[in-house]
């Protein structure tokens, strides 16, 4: 007999007592949309082979499927997850977490009406722009500053702003790739600038620059390659050699990506340039993210000259790129913290992650690992490295620490468990063992990584 006759009608099934919990607690037109899906997969199953459950006829199995399959579907598509690759600007998850200051800015900025266009002082409409600029301009000497979505659309607005319909002229060397396979090449065009390349992709020499500038040269462009380095028979021109040569009659734009404000060589980190260190070596623009090695929201941050973003902020382009409130009280609140750069190393999760010293991390390490032992789990502490992520340091390894799970299963089958729990759990495979790297892991999900594994071993 085909055994696919033996699966019960939806009517029967849904009149068993099995079926009673559901129904008190779901839609009915949605229970019945569940078991429409699953009845249908056991059919495709047992037409391609499969064997039969034995309790292929009892209304139990089908209720617990369906059950399962509601409350997959009840979770959020956007979920909180424990990080415990060791990459600290995670892009795949989410890059920065943010400061506890950002975060009741948000909610207190989501749970009521603000001041986000009217300014209070005169009761008449203001802008949003307002809000950031001044710490901006106080924290990095701009003359000006504007917010926009992230750090592609601040590009993009001031190239469509300062050189629409003419020439941008960009080093070959720094016409590199951002993440999602996006090319500077491809957001210039986007600008509707056209671009022209100078120089190899090795070595690019000031004459190069002269050479290409023309009439319709409408402004030059300085990548930092924030994610890459070219090293060995190299040259490039730096922003201040630019804006000597070109300074006064075309803008300097310098693109910084990951956006800096603090200097960290101090914690070992090799040195990077920072949004300060760019407008005065005489870049007139300046753009970055916000939401990598500042530490906050995604945004994307422009400075630079008072003519030149107040041109910006008139371009209708700026509209369609505009950032909402929760952004603009984040990242007001974590310029906050950078007034007192002692504060910022403590309380932003990003600067907190990757000054922390092989000490403490090992430290944290240990312990967990003594409270995963207790739990009855085998694991062993490793040396290893953490990576910056998110564009940022390229090259960089930070020492850490590595919990080694010790576990009959395979590596990739444990990973996947791991990932399936609740919350899910993110680690890294190193030689066939995951391994969990706690300088990412925030303080206070410990708890929850060890019943994590621990359910995942079960």
């Amino acid at each position: 007999m085909d055994p696919r006759r033996a699966i019960p009608a939806v009517d029967r099934l849904l009149s068993s007592e099995a079926f009673e919990p559901l129904l008190a607690v779901a839609p009915r037109r949605r229970v019945v949309a569940a078991l429409k899906d699953v009845q249908a997969e056991l059919r495709r199953g047992l037409a391609q082979g499969a064997d039969a459950p034995a309790e292929l006829a009892e209304p139990a199995l089908y209720a617990r499927l369906v059950g399962e399959r509601l409350r997959r579907r009840e979770r959020a598509g956007l979920r909180r997850v424990i990080n415990a690759t060791g990459v600290v600007l995670h892009t795949n998850l989410g890059r920065a977490p943010l400061a506890a200051a950002a975060i009741e800015a948000m909610v207190e900025a989501a749970r009521s009406y603000s001041n986000l266009e009217y300014d209070l002082d005169a009761g008449a409409r203001g802008s949003r722009y307002d809000h950031c600029a001044p710490l901006l301009r106080e924290l990095t000497g701009a003359e000006d500053a504007l917010v926009v979505n992230n750090n592609a659309a601040a590009l993009v607005l001031a190239l469509n702003t300062l050189a629409r319909g003419r020439e941008v002229v960009v080093s070959r060397g720094e016409l590199v790739e951002i993440g999602g396979a996006f090319r500077i090449p491809e957001i210039v065009e986007r600008s509707g600038a056209r671009l022209v390349e100078v120089g190899a992709t090795n070595r690019t020499h000031p004459a190069d620059y002269d050479a290409a500038i023309s009439a319709e040269t409408g402004a030059v462009l300085k990548v930092h390659r924030s994610n890459f380095r070219v090293v060995g028979f190299t040259a490039e021109v730096t922003v201040p050699e630019l804006a000597a040569r070109f300074g006064g009659r075309l803008p300097v734009v310098e693109d910084l990506g990951s956006g800096l404000l603090l200097d960290l060589t101090r914690f070992g980190l090799p040195h990077e340039p920072t949004v300060a260190d760019a407008l005065r070596g005489g870049a007139d623009v300046v753009t970055m993210s916000g939401d990598k090695l500042l530490g906050g929201p995604q945004a994307g941050i422009v400075l630079g000259r008072r003519d030149l973003v107040a041109a910006m902020r008139r371009n209708p382009l700026c509209r369609a790129l505009r950032v909402d409130k929760l952004t603009l009280a984040a990242l007001e609140a974590t310029l906050e913290l950078y007034l007192d750069p002692d504060v910022a190393l403590r309380e932003i999760p990003t600067l907190r992650m990757l000054t922390a010293g092989a000490a403490t991390v090992g430290g944290r390490a240990r312990d967990l690992a003594a409270r995963l032992a207790a739990a009855g789990v085998a694991c062993t502490l490793v040396d290893g490295a953490s990576a910056v992520g998110g564009g940022a340091f390229p090259g960089a390894a930070l020492p850490t620490t590595l919990v080694r799970l010790e576990a009959s299963l395979s590596a990739a089958e444990l990973d996947r468990r791991l990932r399936a729990g609740e919350p899910p759990i993110v680690a890294r495979i190193v030689e066939d063992r995951v391994v969990l790297d706690v300088r990412t892991v925030q303080p206070g999900e410990e708890g929850e990584l060890i019943a994590g594994v621990c359910g995942a071993l079960a």
